[in-house]
C-alpha cells in the first residue's frame, strides 16, 4: 500500500527539466510541483492585470508538454498549485494541449480560494486551502489536479487522503502526510541544496525528493537512485524548520505537532518519519493579502580606497539635500564595508553605500532620485561612480495575513465532466495555543571552551513568513544539544543578531529534533516584495548566526 510521491518543483523558475527527471528515474505514483509563494502571488497578479486569461505558471505547460506523454504511460498522476489566480484557465489549457498531443488525459482543477473581491485594495487575496479538495478530483479519477492557493503540504495530503481513503479528521494520518509534504514542497532542499553542511556530499546538481508513504501516515523520504545529493537526518530535520515556528504548525486540515516528529537514517539516502501526532485544526483560514504598496528606486555608490566614512558622509548629505524638494516618504541609507586595507583589486578595496527610496508617487522617486544622483557625478567624493544608474523607479508589493472562518471560502473540486463537489469545513476545530515549553536538558559539566563559529557544531536554515522571519538552529550531537539548548537564548541571539534587538523574538524549543526555533517579527518589514532588507527572504540569516563566534566547549570541537 505504499504511495510514493515525488517533487518536481519548489518555486516558479525551478529547474526545468526536473519533471522528466522524476517521470524517468524510478518509480511513482503521483508527481508534484509547487510553483507559489507569497512574491509568486503579486507577479501573477500584475500578470493578471495585463490579461485577465493570465495568472497562472507557464512554465508548467511547458514542462507538461515534453512530459505528458511520459507520465500517461507510466501512470503517474500530476498534481500542482501552478494554477495560482486563475486554476480554471491552466485546467482548460491542459486540456488544449492533451487534445493536440493526442494523449487522453483527465484534468480536474481546485477552486474557492480567491478572495480578492471581499478584500478591495488588494491585488490578489487567497485562502490557504486543505487537500480534501484534491482529493475529491483524484477519487472522480482526475490524472492531472490543477489547483490555485492551497497549503504546500497539501499537494502531498490530497494523493495520500485519496490513495488510503483518509477522512476529516484523522488527524495522526494527515499530520504525518503534512510533515512528508513539508520536506517535499522545496524541491531539493531536501537532497542537500542550500545545506549547512552542503560540503559532506555531492550537491552540484541535487535531485529532487520524493516520499514513500503508509497508510497510518509514516513515511520515508529518499530520491530516485544515481541522482545527485544526499538524503540525511540533517537535511531533512534542515527542510522542516523551515519556514515554521512553534511545536504547533497550523493548517487547514489539521494541527501538525512538529514536537512528535521522530527521524531515523533507514539506509542510504532514505530518512524514515514517523510518530507524527496531529490535533484539529484552527477555526479559521489563513488569506495572503498582496497589494501594491507604491515605488522604489535606489543608487548603489561605490566609494574605493581612502577615507571611506567620510565619503559616505560627504555623498550622504548632498542626497539629503538633494532630495529634500521631493521629500520621499521613505530614505534608507545602507554602508556595507566590503573594502579591504592595502587590497590588491580595485574592486576589494571598495564598499558600497545603498540608498533605497519609497513613496507612493513614482515621479518622487524616479526621476528626483536620478537627477540627484547623476548631477553629483563631478562634484562629490573622489572616485564617483554608481554601480548602475537609477532607474524610473518600479513598483513594489506589500504582503499581508488576515484570517477568515473556514465558512467564508467555498472549497469546490470540479471535475473532469464539469460536475463540482463542494468540500465541506471540518466539524472540529480547536484555537491554536502554543505548548508549554519543554525541560532543557541537563548542561554539559563545565571545561574548556574556545571562541569559534556556531556554524563549527550547529546546522540552521533561515526563511520569510510575511514580515517576519524564522531562523531554525539545530545540533548535530547529543552533546551539543546540551549546550546549545541552553547557550543560544534569545538574549545571546539578539547579541549574535544586532537588527533583531529592537524587534519581539521568539524562541521554540523541538528537543526530538535537538533544535531551535527562533521567530523575529517584522524583520522583513511589509514582506519579501517590499524588499525591506539586503536579504528580503532572510535566504542567509542562518548563515550569519552560524558565522558568528561564541566560547564553545572544547569537547564539541
Amino acid at each position: 500500500m505504499t504511495l510514493r510521491i515525488g517533487n518536481a518543483s519548489g518555486f516558479y523558475g525551478d529547474r526545468f527539466d526536473a519533471m522528466r527527471e522524476m517521470l524517468t528515474g524510478g518509480e511513482l505514483d503521483v508527481l508534484t510541483g509547487d510553483y507559489l509563494a507569497e512574491l509568486t502571488m503579486l507577479i501573477l497578479g500584475r500578470d493578471r492585470l495585463k490579461d485577465p486569461a493570465a495568472g497562472y505558471a507557464r512554465t508548467f505547460l511547458r514542462q507538461l508538454e515534453d512530459c505528458l506523454g511520459l507520465a500517461h504511460e507510466r501512470s503517474v498522476k500530476i498534481v500542482t498549485n501552478a494554477g495560482g489566480l486563475n486554476p480554471a484557465g491552466l485546467a482548460d489549457a491542459v486540456r488544449k494541449l492533451a487534445d493536440r498531443l493526442g494523449i487522453p488525459v483527465r484534468v480536474a482543477h481546485v477552486e474557492g480560494d480567491d478572495l480578492t473581491a471581499a478584500h478591495p485594495g488588494s491585488l490578489a487575496a487567497h485562502a490557504y486551502l486543505g487537500g480534501f479538495g484534491i482529493a475529491e478530483c483524484l477519487r472522480a479519477g482526475a490524472d492531472i489536479v490543477v489547483t490555485g492557493r492551497v497549503t504546500d503540504a497539501a499537494l502531498v495530503t490530497g494523493p495520500a487522503a485519496a490513495h488510503f481513503g483518509w477522512q476529516p479528521g484523522e488527524y495522526d494520518r494527515l499530520a504525518g502526510a503534512v510533515v512528508a509534504g513539508h520536506v517535499l514542497e522545496c524541491g531539493t532542499q531536501a537532497t542537500g541544496g542550500n545545506y549547512a553542511f552542503f560540503g559532506e556530499g555531492d550537491v552540484r546538481r541535487p535531485g529532487f525528493p520524493l516520499a514513500e508513504i503508509q497508510a497510518d501516515g509514516s513515511c520515508v523520504i529518499t530520491k530516485h537512485h544515481g541522482t545527485g545529493g544526499f538524503v540525511d537526518v540533517g537535511t531533512v530535520t534542515a527542510q522542516l524548520l523551515y519556514e515554521t515556528a512553534g511545536a504547533r504548525y497550523a493548517g487547514p486540515d489539521v494541527t501538525t505537532r512538529l514536537d512528535t516528529v521522530r527521524l531515523t537514517q533507514d539506509g542510504p539516502d532514505r530518512v524514515r518519519i514517523e510518530g507524527v501526532r496531529g490535533e484539529a485544526p484552527p477555526p479559521t483560514l489563513k488569506v495572503g493579502l498582496n497589494r501594491l504598496g507604491g515605488f522604489r528606486n535606489e543608487v548603489v555608490f561605490v566609494l574605493t580606497g581612502l577615507d571611506i566614512e567620510a565619503k559616505a558622509a560627504l555623498v550622504r548629505e548632498q542626497m539629503t539635500d538633494a532630495l529634500a524638494k521631493s521629500q520621499p516618504g521613505e530614505v534608507r541609507w545602507e554602508l556595507v564595508r566590503t573594502d579591504r586595507a592595502d587590497a590588491d583589486t580595485e574592486e576589494t578595496a571598495s564598499a558600497l553605500l545603498r540608498l533605497v527610496v519609497r513613496d507612493p508617487d513614482q515621479g518622487v522617486v524616479g526621476r528626483a532620485l536620478s537627477g540627484a544622483a547623476i548631477e553629483l557625478a563631478l562634484a562629490s567624493y573622489p572616485g564617483f561612480h554608481v554601480l548602475a544608474p537609477p532607474g524610473k523607479g518600479a513598483p513594489y508589493g506589500v504582503f499581508e495575513d488576515v484570517y477568515v472562518p473556514h465558512g467564508a471560502v467555498d472549497h469546490v473540486a470540479v471535475l473532469e465532466d464539469g460536475r463540482r463537489v463542494h468540500v465541506a469545513s471540518p466539524h472540529d476545530t480547536a484555537v491554536l495555543t502554543d505548548v508549554p515549553q519543554p525541560p532543557l536538558p541537563d548542561p554539559l559539566p563545565p571545561g574548556p571552551t574556545r571562541r569559534a563559529p556556531l556554524g563549527l557544531i550547529a546546522g540552521a536554515r533561515s526563511g520569510d513568513k510575511g514580515g517576519n522571519a524564522n531562523v531554525g538552529v539545530w545540533a548535530r550531537t547529543d552533546e551539543a544539544w546540551r549546550w546549545l539548548a541552553h547557550e543560544l537564548t534569545v538574549e545571546r541571539f539578539r547579541q549574535l543578531i544586532p537588527e533583531s534587538r529592537p524587534l519581539p523574538v521568539v524562541r521554540h524549543l523541538l528537543p526530538d529534533l535537538r533544535a531551535l526555533n527562533f521567530v523575529v517579527e517584522g524583520i522583513l518589514g511589509e514582506g519579501v516584495a517590499a524588499q525591506h532588507r539586503f536579504d528580503p527572504q532572510a535566504k542567509a540569516l542562518g548563515e550569519w548566526l552560524r558565522s558568528r563566534h561564541l566560547d564553545i566547549p572544547e569537547v564539541l570541537l
